[in-house]
């Protein structure tokens, strides 16, 4: 049954798809450009792929239909994957993201070079934001990965599921994986911090809880990566305040204000030539002035700092759009939706 699913996975990597759909009542599908691409005649059903779940979980109750699974997989010398099967109304459904053997540099991947100053911050904390299938990933492995070859760090990666898997070079990266390492991401945090970190990678800062351990962990002197599933700098400010409630969000807005080193916030859009997706990003790195702005919380003005803080490296989305599309990467009609 794997050798079924690895066929498929092969010819994934070979099409340059980024997922793969295994769904009953549906063929194979893959999503190439971010388009979705039906392969072959075939209707899927349980009774193919349930031996594929139970060889890949044999352990796992396959029978409840109420139980996600969220695990990788990988083929030696071809890609690592991050899996995902539920029930749904038709039957079984496998969602597969390849993810790339090879750690791409941030300027291959079209990254902000003025990233190579938040690596070397001694903490505080550093967001890298878009909505799923963005690349955030991506980025925060090429950024530990710039670490990594350069200088002796400790650094603790707690992720759901590990995905990109580093191999030590001047620092130490201990990976840990959420439900098999650490019962959750608030505990991996505030286990972490007894574990002598100097980095600190939070795969999704998805509930007050996290978003608060990840706080602490910054105060305390460590540097802070982390997630979330917000499109702007601004919005992402907004959600880590509004997180807490409203009688502790005065002195939040303070402490954020203090720690925030900066905002990544990216999509991915088709290039002019209709093959391949480029990253379109919006950045932020905390000064005075913006941090006065979350202090004060005129969060609105946020977008005017940022096109003022332009000699510092920082645009918004719109700004880099124009700058792609006038140097030709993508056109008005692949523009952001």
């Amino acid at each position: 049954m794997l050798e079924w699913l690895d066929n498929i996975l092969v010819k994934a990597k070979e099409m340059g798809a980024s997922d793969v759909h295994l769904s009953c009542g549906s063929p194979i599908i893959y999503r190439i450009d971010n388009e979705i691409t039906r392969i072959g005649e075939e209707v899927l059903t349980d009774e193919r792929l349930l031996p594929v779940m139970q060889a890949l979980l044999p352990e796992a109750d396959v029978t409840n239909p109420v139980q996600d699974h969220d695990f990788s997989y990988e083929i030696p010398g071809l890609s690592r994957f991050r899996v995902n099967i539920f029930h749904q109304r038709r039957g079984l459904s496998f969602t597969i993201r390849l993810i790339p053997n090879e750690i791409l540099d941030m300027n291959t991947l079209g990254l902000p070079m003025e990233l190579k100053k938040v690596v070397k911050k001694k903490n505080g904390i550093f967001l890298v934001t878009g909505p799923t299938g963005s690349g955030k990933s991506t980025t925060l492995a090429s950024m530990i990965q710039y670490i990594n070859t350069r200088v002796g760090k400790h650094i603790i990666t707690l992720e759901d599921p590990i995905e990109f898997v580093y191999e030590n070079a001047k620092s130490i990266i201990q990976q840990r994986e959420v439900r098999n390492n650490v019962t959750s991401f608030k505990d991996g945090i505030r286990s972490a911090l007894r574990q002598d970190p100097d980095i600190i990678l939070v795969g999704e800062m998805r509930d007050l809880e996290t978003i608060s351990a990840a706080i602490s962990a910054a105060e305390t002197g460590h540097l802070v990566f982390g997630t979330l599933h917000t499109n702007s700098a601004p919005k992402t400010i907004d959600r880590i305040i509004d997180a807490f409630p409203s009688e502790q969000q005065n002195q939040v807005r303070t402490q954020f204000a203090s720690l925030l080193v900066g905002v990544l916030s990216q999509q991915l859009v088709k290039k002019a030539g209709g093959k391949g997706r480029a990253v379109v990003t919006e950045f932020l790195l905390n000064n005075n002035a913006i941090s006065n702005l979350i202090r004060t919380e005129k969060i609105h003005q946020i977008p005017n700092a940022m096109l003022t803080g332009a000699s510092e490296g920082m645009h918004t989305m719109k700004s880099k759009i124009e700058e792609l599309m006038n140097k030709g990467i993508i056109s008005e009609n692949h523009g952001l939706d």
